[in-house]
């Protein structure tokens, strides 16, 4: 039989004050930051911190502030997408290189089911986060709901078109699609198609906003195939589809990486070859565009600096700073490789 380990211990303030033979107000002071506390008995308190192993106790402190020093980071996508998509990977890191110099913690709550979005709203409820920053929320998104009940600090990662008075950060996705898809024009491909995903969000829509914007009259219907998630499952199936509607396709543009990259494999198991017969272009400039087979022309979106700027306009709002409600965007630009 194991015997648990004894629990050691919290080193206080008061052995802090008898270690450095000083008050317990002076420790206080240095550990809070204050000023008026003398050379000699600063280095001493310091000293003293170390050997005895004394932590603040910021739990307390944050009490006494109303304030948890946590944001939430909350993703509405399926689990296995949250681990996949490179892009939320991204968001979520600069998000949190902001938030730490801030010293703000960063806490991931992944919303997957009706289960999780009852198990959030209890959380959001009972005051364990200063505010969050939301990724893939829908329209009548029942966390966009309860954020708005709260009143609590919030930045979105997109724009959900019931989205009201609330801040959001993101990239022009109508104008980018619109750009990638001339690429497939310009390359004199014919019969154009689209593997259109996640048309519940607004990056979803808009891109397919833009691909029609940017074939006009030669847009068709017929050669669009709607698929549920940004994933390589959904890429091969879309692909499948769009060659059983027009097999005779030569140009497609894929709404992500991920999707190109299932699209490319269901293209080489049906003979088609890249880009010879079908030129193909992808979003997102992810790792997926790298480890297709040709590399993927794709639109490069700054990921990790749309994660830094919500985390920003997070920290503005936290201050009591006024903050620009009609969005925040990054630019994105073109990649040019071999897939066109």
């Amino acid at each position: 039989m194991i015997t648990p380990p004894t629990r050691r211990k919290r080193a206080t303030i008061h052995d802090v004050a008898i270690e450095a033979g000083v008050s317990r107000g002076t420790v206080s002071r240095v550990v809070n930051g204050e000023r008026y506390v003398s050379l000699e008995a600063r280095e001493a308190i310091e000293s003293a911190i170390k050997k005895v192993g004394y932590v603040p106790n910021t739990a307390a402190r944050n009490l006494v502030m109303q304030r948890t020093q946590a944001i939430g980071f909350i993703v509405h996508e399926p689990h296995s997408l949250f681990v996949d998509d490179p892009n939320i990977g991204n968001i979520l890191l600069g998000a949190n290189e902001t938030l730490s110099e801030a010293d703000y913690q960063l806490v991931c709550l992944v919303v997957d089911s009706e289960r999780d979005t009852d198990r959030i709203t209890r959380y959001l409820s009972g005051g364990f986060v200063d505010g969050v920053i939301m990724v893939s929320a829908r329209e009548n998104d029942p966390i966009t709901r309860v954020i708005e009940r709260l009143s609590l600090p919030a930045t979105f990662v997109g724009h959900p078109p019931d989205l009201h008075e609330l801040p959001f950060v993101g990239i022009d996705n109508r104008a980018a699609a619109a750009g990638i898809t001339r690429e497939l024009v310009q390359a004199g491909r014919q019969r154009i198609g689209m593997i259109a995903a996640a048309l519940d969000r607004d990056s979803g829509s808009d891109r397919l906003a833009g691909f029609r914007d940017a074939l006009g009259e030669r847009f068709d219907e017929h050669r669009v195939v709607d698929v549920p998630l940004y994933s390589f499952r959904d890429g091969f199936d879309g692909m499948t589809e769009l060659l059983e509607r027009e097999p005779l396709i030569d140009g497609v543009f894929a709404a992500s990486d991920a999707v190109a990259a299932g699209a490319l494999d269901a293209l080489r198991s049906a003979g088609r070859r890249v880009p010879q017969d079908v030129s193909v272009v992808g979003f997102d400039d992810s790792a997926w565009a790298l480890r297709c087979h040709p590399p993927l022309t794709t639109v490069h979106q700054p990921a990790a600096a749309v994660g830094r700027r919500a985390a920003e306009v997070m920290l503005a709002q936290l201050r009591g700073e006024a903050v620009e409600i009609d969005g925040a965007l990054v630019p994105t630009s073109i990649v040019r490789r071999s897939s066109v």
